[in-house]
């Protein structure tokens, strides 16, 4: 599994566009701050295209993180976040979409859950 960094690419299975934000930058890859744990959590989701009938809301933002961060490695006391990741959205219908890692975005530093 790859560590994800901001640049990482994670997306609501209707392919709106998470917002990533790292909590912390003094560790980076190529540059990039490494996400740690939560930072995927609450985030805003762009051009999500979930749109129909009154009722139908697009994804617009990230709910909990189910599997997706580290056991073992830590930045201070925080996981770091894996590209196994995924978590719900608050689409509709409630608790059924998910969100989830479609590009690491860098090939250098694996983990393990």
């Amino acid at each position: 599994m790859k560590v994800l960094t901001e640049k990482s690419s994670l997306k609501c299975l209707h392919k709106g566009a998470v917002r990533n934000e790292a909590s912390q930058h003094w560790v980076t890859i190529a540059g990039n701050a490494v996400l740690v744990a939560t930072d995927p959590e609450g985030r805003d989701i762009d051009h999500c295209p979930n749109r129909g009938p009154e009722g139908i809301k697009p994804c617009g933002k990230t709910l909990k993180v189910h599997p997706g961060y580290s056991a073992f490695i830590r930045i201070g006391t925080k996981a770091v976040c894996l590209d196994n990741l995924w978590g719900l959205t608050d689409g509709t219908p409630p608790g059924v979409v998910k969100y989830n890692v479609v590009d690491p975005a860098q090939t250098f530093v694996g983990g393990s859950a």
